[in-house]
């Protein structure tokens, strides 16, 4: 029995000896046993070492073990495997059971048991004190002496939950760490490793129950050979705590301590330090930086460096693909293969993704060793939607996360027209049990009667929704009958195989194998199983168990929440892509490490866990040993950097990038630094700015697909700026050559000089698209005048956005609209006038029909929720207000409603305006005016038009000018030009918007309800262009005394018009009538002419771009060539009278006045 240590640095053949040493062995012609004892997860690299130095069949003696394979060794032999092992899922389901079953007797944790990633703290810190023999019964013994309150309830909890999980365990099961309790208990019963030799490699540290083991081993064993990462140049007794190889002395000090316990001799140590490093003995570079990384003080490397080389990335992207290009060049001319090669980083999950995308595209054969979670997963979200749907009470969200995992027998047709239908009739809860759903398609105001296409898509929806809706029902009907967990979980197992879930997983596997997707095949055969796993785990660890389905459902996700699935390596001869964490890995000649950036790597550490550092100092006084604190674990984190940067033997790049994947900008590490410090003229690359050089544009071409896309880069640079290096012609040559690249090298071209511009649309094909009968209304020409491509999309192509159930803008307007209509029948119907009412008849005959509108509209979303049932009282005052301000200004004026919701138009009250192109066609304009106001005068009559508007509205002439605002013009047009037909003497009096609101007026509280009544009518008074005649301002409102509550005039003293009125005489009006005309004249020869061009207008910031929901069709964007707003200068009001009239004389026209 004896014990022998191995020192040497990295690199210096620690492990290189063992196997050697284990060679020999096998030549002394005994039969003990020689087990080379390494860590679980580097096992199959060291088989492989092993039977790479030893014959095939002397490997029955030499074997190589880790701690978990030796307990299992020693049980199959001695017993111990009588009770069955608890899987990580079981113990986290176990521990969130009995959290839930004593909450209410945790002081400390009984509120934040149920926040995210608590159970998953709670088992890190069983296993931890687990792992460092520390039990229940100690922690609570702790409590009754210790002086810090938090703390002492802290660990009262922690006890409590810790022993109830001991006690359940322990009735059937053991877990990881009890397993190497066992195995030092029976290890001294076996006989298989009776004089056998050991050699440890590969650990830094060992945990209390490590040692045990280790202690037991030492009396059986011949010897013990234990290699140490250390350096033997200084005295060892004296190490500071932040020496590099602080951690593996203090290993060596406990092991020491062992031997002296146990007598057990101790042989000389073999030291491999004093020489050059094994690893470097190719690369003095790399030898320098491994004795120097970390001395104090350090040596400069003198020479510039070629094997070592520091790279900076724009971005994270750019930094792959480098890193993909080098490696390209290592294989093209260094003569290296690819397991020859390692890419490492510290946080593997910001780069996996890009790597797998860049390297596939490189051609670059790669292993990702990286372990992902399941919760994603398809498989997964059906089980986990299944409970959400319920615990959702049937919500969007969760049904069609269920259906779009595509385990259901719908179609995605039919899964695309009942999500449109839900989402437009917000269906959810109690809705789904309806027997027949009879919303509308889209929810109406006027309750049209129902067409035959509609009825026939709602049956279609009600036929889906049963398929939908019914073997859930059953599910959830026979789940509430379970008795415990165990039936739960064979309703949930019966409900999958009903659902044929298991042969659907395996055709998609079959089809994955087919289309060489070979990861994720492997990735859904894995979850399957764990499917059936955590479910197993659950009847074995709690089956007779009660349970609430809120309960089942997060017992199932925290099993779930514990599965972890991996890759199988595809091909030998691949790249490695690992973590620097999990990096072990003597073979490679070339390492890559990305993301070397400030608190990346070396990682930022923070306090993390129940158990702070400060908790831990005050255990360890009380003799309590816990796993590292984060101070301790930042000084292991430095010795990571050693361990990864030592861990090649030919060549080392490392990179960072100076910016993210959002572009917020990242400084490089401090590693950057000291590397430039001990290597002053060290090899550096860059590409933030750009070098068109020769060596730069060879480096860029590397295999077809990259080298291809550089090409077009390199073409599409040239477009601009008329400058390529030459050698993109000899590579495009070689493309245009390749048959098999001919057509996507002419795809690429045609893609280079692509522009989003449309052609016109062909004349034959212009009324398909709008129509034979050339009907047009107001706010459609308003449309095109905005820019002709978003007519076309939403008039011509009949795109709409998918209806959301909500309460928007347009809605807003069009309810208003409707309840200000039916009140205007109302006063009909009731035989009264506008000057009749007051203002407690307009709030209860607003809030009949506002009543009536929501409760007959089936779905109505007026009704669906307390929020917008505040809503539909809020509207109700809005409205009462209108109605009433409506009421007084009619009351304040000689001018009376004429009539309401005027049509114009075919078999309406009004004819179309009707207007003549140049080509002798003629088009037809029809319409809808809010109300007509008149006034009689002797023979002559004067009307108004009044618009409802839901939002703040003025009359720009500017905007009229351009055709951008037409509706008030042509409304007028439609009601003088049918006086005209009629021989009445009609002129226009003013053209009017109306804001519905009912608005906050700021004042002192003693005003009075007069004062507070005109600053409401300032506040919604009409606005628009009025006639220029006092006598007719006076009319509208004959209480005017200066500027006006009512209109936008003003009368002066002496009784004319005064200037702050928005006014236009009666010639005026003709002329923008005509001009009117003229544009619309224009905009629909344009039309018809199949114009549809790209070109929305711009007027000062304004645009319709902003809110336009077509930007993703036409992609406008003025960096992109041909793609330019129409910019309209906004004009003044005397301008545009100058212009118009000068219009008049040109086109050599008499007004007819």
């Amino acid at each position: 029995m004896s014990v022998r240590f191995i020192y040497g640095r990295a690199g210096t053949g620690k492990t290189a000896f063992c196997l050697n040493d284990i060679k020999r062995k096998l030549n002394d012609g005994k039969s003990h046993p020689l087990i080379l004892l390494v860590p679980e997860q580097f096992t199959f690299e060291a088989e492989k070492y092993l039977l790479n130095t030893i014959k095939k069949d002397e490997k029955i003696r030499a074997q190589v073990l880790s701690f978990k394979t030796l307990a299992n060794r020693v049980f199959t032999e001695v017993g111990g495997l009588t009770r069955q092992h608890m899987k990580s899922c079981g113990r986290s389901m176990l521990i969130y059971k009995i959290i839930e079953d004593i909450q209410k007797d945790l002081k400390v944790y009984s509120k934040a048991s149920r926040q995210q990633g608590f159970i998953k703290k709670v088992s890190q810190v069983i296993t931890e004190l687990k792992r460092f023999e520390v039990a229940p019964e100690k922690l609570l013994e702790i409590t009754e002496t210790i002086d810090n309150l938090g703390l002492r309830e802290k660990l009262k909890d922690i006890s409590l939950i810790y022993s109830k999980f001991e006690e359940s365990l322990h009735q059937n099961y053991i877990d990881q760490e009890d397993e190497l309790t066992l195995l030092a208990e029976k290890i001294e019963y076996s006989s298989q490793f009776e004089g056998a030799e050991f050699w440890i490699d590969g650990f830094t540290g060992f945990t209390p129950k490590q040692y045990r083991v280790i202690e037991k081993l030492l009396k059986k064993a011949s010897r013990v050979n234990v290699t140490l990462c250390m350096d033997t140049s200084h005295n060892l007794y004296e190490i500071d705590t932040t020496d590099l190889f602080y951690t593996t002395k203090k290993t060596e000090d406990k092991l020491l301590e062992i031997c002296q316990r146990n007598k057990i001799s101790y042989e000389k140590p073999i030291d491999l330090n004093g020489k050059i490093p094994e690893r470097f003995r190719e690369s003095e570079e790399l030898s320098f930086l491994e004795k120097h990384l970390f001395s104090y003080p350090y040596e400069v490397y003198p020479s510039k460096t070629k094997d070592i080389t520091l790279f900076k990335a724009v971005n994270v992207y750019s930094e792959v693909e480098e890193t993909a290009r080098d490696i390209i060049r290592l294989v093209r001319d260094e003569g290296f293969r690819y397991s020859d090669i390692v890419v490492a980083t510290r946080d593997l999950n910001r780069y996996h993704k890009l790597i797998k995308a860049i390297f596939s595209q490189y051609g670059i054969p790669y292993f990702i060793d990286i372990k992902m979670e399941i919760k994603n997963n398809p498989i997964i979200v059906f089980i986990t939607s299944l409970f959400d749907i319920h615990l959702k009470r049937w919500s969007y969200e969760s049904v069609f996360r269920y259906l779009k995992t595509g385990f259901t027998d719908l179609e995605k047709e039919d899964i695309n027209l009942i999500e449109n239908y839900v989402l437009a009739n917000g269906i959810k809860g109690d809705k789904w049990k309806e027997e027949i759903w009879n919303y509308r398609l889209n929810y109406r105001f006027d309750r049209l009667s129902i067409e035959e296409d509609e009825k026939e898509i709602i049956e279609r929806v009600n036929e889906i929704k049963r398929k939908i809706a019914t073997p859930l029902q059953d599910f959830y009907k026979k789940f509430s009958k379970s008795k415990n967990i165990k039936e739960a979980c064979g309703t949930v197992y019966d409900f999958l195989v009903e659902m044929k879930l298991s042969q659907k997983i395996q055709k998609l596997i079959e089809k994955f194998k087919q289309e060489k997707e070979f990861d994720t095949a492997n990735q859904y055969a894995q979850v399957w199983d764990i499917v059936v796993d955590v479910l197993d785990q659950m009847v074995e660890v709690m089956g007779e168990e009660k349970v609430t389905v809120e309960q089942f459902a997060k017992i199932l996700s925290i099993g779930f929440d514990e599965y972890q699935i991996g890759s199988i390596p595809p091909t030998l001869d691949e790249v490695l892509v690992t973590s620097v964490d999990r990096m072990k890995s003597h073979n490679a000649k070339a390492l890559y490490i990305i993301g070397v950036n400030d608190g990346i790597f070396p990682a930022a550490l923070f306090e993390e866990g129940i158990l702070t550092d400060g908790d831990r100092e005050i255990l360890a006084s009380y003799n309590v040993e816990l796993d590292r604190d984060t101070k301790t674990k930042i000084f292991e984190e430095q010795f990571l950097v050693y361990t990864a940067l030592t861990s090649t033997s030919k060549f080392l790049r490392i990179s960072y990038p100076i910016a993210d994947h959002e572009g917020k900008s990242l400084r490089p590490s401090i590693i950057i630094s000291r590397l430039k410090k001990i290597f002053p003229k060290i090899k550096q690359f860059s590409n933030v700015v750009e070098i068109d050089t020769e060596e730069e544009n060879l480096n860029r071409v590397s295999t077809p697909l990259p080298t291809f896309n550089e090409m077009v880069s390199a073409i599409k640079k040239w477009d601009v700026t008329n400058k390529m290096h030459p050698l993109w012609l000899d590579v495009y040559k070689w493309y245009a050559k390749n048959e098999s690249w001919k057509p996507k090298l002419t795809r690429a071209l045609e893609g280079l000089y692509y522009t989003n511009q449309v052609e016109k649309v062909p004349a034959h094909k212009v009324k398909k698209l709008y129509g034979d009968e050339m009907y047009f209304s107001v706010s459609r020409l308003e449309k095109y005048a905005a820019c002709p491509f978003a007519y076309f999309v939403q008039y011509g192509l009949k795109a709409r956005e998918r209806k959301i159930y909500s309460f928007e803008p347009p809605d807003l307007g069009t309810f208003m609209h409707n309840v200000l209509d039916r009140f205007s029948k109302a006063l009909e119907e009731e035989g009264l006038t506008w000057q009749d009412i007051d203002r407690e008849w307009c709030d209860e005959a607003v809030a009949i029909i506002v009543d009536d509108m929501i409760q007959k509209i089936p779905g109505y979303i007026l009704n669906s929720s307390p929020r917008y049932k505040y809503l539909a009282e809020r509207l109700k005052r809005v409205l009462s207000n209108a109605v009433w301000v409506v009421s007084e200004h009619i009351k304040r004026s000689s001018f009376v409603p004429l009539d309401h919701e005027v049509a114009f138009g075919d078999n309406q009250k009004y004819p179309p305006i009707k207007i003549v192109l140049s080509n002798g066609e003629e088009i037809n304009l029809i319409g809808r005016i809010d109300r007509v106001d008149i006034f009689e005068k002797e023979d002559e009559a004067y009307i108004r038009i009044i618009d409802y508007k839901s939002g703040n509205k003025t009359l720009d002439l500017s905007d009229v000018f351009y055709g951008l605002e037409l509706q008030l013009l042509i409304y007028l047009d439609a009601i003088l030009e049918s006086a005209i037909k009629e021989n009445t003497n009609l002129n226009p009096a003013g053209i009017f918007y109306f804001k519905i609101d009912d608005p906050i007026i700021k004042a002192d509280k003693d005003i009075s309800d007069e004062e507070l009544q005109m600053q409401i009518f300032k506040k919604l008074r009409l606005e628009g262009l009025v006639l220029n005649d006092a006598q007719i301002i006076k009319e509208m409102d004959k209480s005017i005394e200066g500027t006006s509550y009512i209109i936008p005039a003003a009368i002066n003293k002496d009784g004319s018009v005064g200037k702050n009125t928005k006014g236009a005489t009666k010639e005026q009006f003709e002329l923008l009538r005509k001009h009117v005309k003229k544009t619309i004249q224009r905009l629909t020869e344009q039309m018809l002419e199949g114009d549809i061009s790209i070109s929305p207008y711009k007027k000062d910031k304004e645009t319709p771009c902003k809110y336009c929901p077509y930007a993703s069709v036409c992609q406008f964007e003025t960096n992109f060539k041909g793609n330019e707003y129409r910019v309209i200068k906004s004009k003044d009001v005397e301008e545009i009278w100058s212009i118009l009239e000068q219009e008049v004389k040109s086109d050599g026209n008499q007004m007819d006045l």
